[in-house]
């Protein structure tokens, strides 16, 4: 057994020592590749969404010279038609690219992977030819063997995404992996599948992908392998009930990633932190580098301010993915920038209706605290809106906010879609769209006789009053929607009896505007609870 070459079931033994999900359908998928022309599969997903559990498990599984009867009898996997065909009957190479750079860094990765791969070679099978090439090391394994190879590469991207990696680096590294799947004759002979797992597709390289032979899986378009990219909801519902955790809570931090074909799609990573410290936070710090984020928001990129506004407002956004290059060096429009976010997790991608939003708590937690550092200028104006809104409102400057939310209405909705209910709710939630320094923002707050619009729960840090906001459109037929009739409509269902026991102050705030009013003029009322 080696490091790189058949590294045996060790490290899955270990996390089947924990909780464990079962995840090994995804074994059967792989399973039903090996020696055909999709044999080739590469699949990408998010930060710490089991990319290298899955590795580890496809390792324990298919490597020779070791029994993993008892890691996979009890699972999902000893159910298929495939399970004991292919049980620890393969040699396997497996590279860690990200370990690899850690060991050697980014110069000399190849020469590390080649040495270290060959030395293990040697070793395990001291009759094989010599030769420098390590395609044709592997070719003459298998002749020496009779037994092929399962190529198992973990964060194949990772020189790709290395901001420290040179174009001339990453140009070596694609024709490495070249010189090992491009040539069908060598391949065929040396593998009978190969599963490379990473964040981002693989890189375009002109018109066609650098390593054209793949089968890609995105989280895009995950094809079969979308069961096994995160937690679906039914393994929510036995974690949860398994460990008496709030459903609920589970939910709003860590739902939200929408895949077609398996619903709602959860960060295993952050879920399984949640049930052993029940603590529900972002652990998302943990896992990425906050600079990413920031340092794409602040691209100058056409669209890019308004699309960040809007994602943080809690809108969906547009997006087309299609034109995207896998490369996060050449990154050319705001739907390049918003897909790479959405590759990395930091948005979740509705297939069906070709939009994106922030997924949950967790990730948008991770844009407020990015959002202050964004140097974009229009992002920077917009925030300063925002926060000074939350200040006129708390300090009960009526007229002022009137003419924002007036503002906002006007900039955001067109004459076709300015009268809609939704647009007025809209207005409120772009115009306070920086909420997340000091409240939690709920929508529909259930009273006991109607919904209160929109509520701000001040965070327990905060100096901020609850809001409770009523929005009314005014007309001829209905001369009541004024704002002294949303604060009247608040007062008579009792909405603030909602917070009693959550805090004591809590201001009213009734929100209208003239749709007779050819300037459409926004009115507001602002007065203390009293209870």
């Amino acid at each position: 057994m080696g490091i790189y070459i058949n590294p045996g079931n060790e490290s899955f033994r270990v996390i089947r020592q924990g909780k464990y999900v079962d995840k090994s359908g995804l074994i059967g998928v792989v399973n039903r590749t090996i020696g055909l022309p999709n044999k080739l599969s590469c699949i990408s997903r998010p930060r710490r969404f089991g990319k290298s559990y899955a590795a580890q498990m496809l390792c324990a599984y298919y490597c020779l010279g070791c029994d993993s009867t008892s890691l996979f009898d009890d699972l999902e996997i000893a159910k298929d038609e495939t399970y004991r065909k292919h049980l620890n009957q393969y040699n396997i190479i497996y590279l860690d690219i990200s370990g690899v750079i850690g060991k050697a860094g980014l110069n000399k990765m190849l020469l590390f992977i080649t040495q270290k791969v060959s030395e293990e070679i040697y070793k395990i099978y001291p009759n094989v030819e010599h030769t420098d090439a390590l395609s044709d090391l592997l070719y003459n394994a298998v002749e020496a063997t009779g037994r092929q190879f399962i190529a198992i590469i973990d964060e194949w991207d990772a020189p790709i995404r290395d901001n420290d990696c040179t174009a001339e680096i990453r140009k070596i590294y694609l024709q490495f992996l070249r010189s090992l799947f491009k040539d069908s004759s060598i391949t065929n002979k040396v593998f009978a599948a190969a599963y490379m797992t990473g964040i981002l597709p693989i890189k375009k390289d002109g018109s066609q992908s650098a390593i054209s032979e793949f089968w890609e899986y995105t989280i895009l378009q995950p094809g079969e392998y979308a069961p096994y990219i995160g937690f679906t909801e039914k393994e929510i519902d036995a974690l949860c009930e398994e460990f008496h955790v709030d459903i609920n809570k589970m939910k709003y931090w860590y739902d939200g990633y929408k895949i077609r074909g398996v619903g709602s799609v959860y960060n295993p990573n952050s879920v399984m932190k949640a049930i052993q410290t029940n603590i529900f936070q972002s652990y998302w710090p943990a896992t990425s580098d906050p600079t990413s984020l920031l340092e794409y928001l602040n691209l100058d990129k056409e669209g890019l301010g308004k699309a960040l506004v809007e994602l943080m407002a809690g809108k969906e956004v547009p997006l087309n993915p299609r034109r995207f290059r896998n490369d996060p060096s050449s990154l050319k429009s705001e739907d390049d920038v918003l897909t790479l976010l959405t590759h990395y997790g930091y948005l979740s991608y509705d297939e069906e209706r070709e939009t994106v939003r922030i997924p949950n708590e967790e990730i948008r937690i991770e844009y407020a605290d990015t959002i202050h550092e964004v140097t974009h200028a229009e992002t920077i104006q917009r925030v300063k809106r925002s926060v000074q809104l939350m200040k006129d409102t708390a300090d009960m400057r009526a007229n002022a906010v009137a003419m924002e939310l007036q503002k906002i209405h006007t900039e955001e909705y067109g004459p076709r879609h300015y009268n809609n209910e939704q647009s007025l709710r809209g207005t409120i939630k772009l115009a306070y769209f920086a909420y997340k320094d000091e409240y939690f923002q709920q929508e529909e707050l259930a009273g006991d006789t109607g919904y209160a619009d929109i509520v701000y729960l001040p965070k327990r840090n905060s100096d901020y009053p609850a809001l409770v906001i009523e929005l009314k459109a005014l007309d001829k037929s209905h001369p009541q929607n004024d704002a002294e009739g949303a604060i009247a409509q608040i007062k008579k269902r009792r909405y603030p009896d909602i917070l009693k026991n959550y805090t004591e102050e809590i201001l009213l705030v009734g929100i209208s505007y003239d749709r007779d009013d050819p300037d459409k003029t926004h009115s507001c009322m602002i007065e203390s609870w009293m209870g």
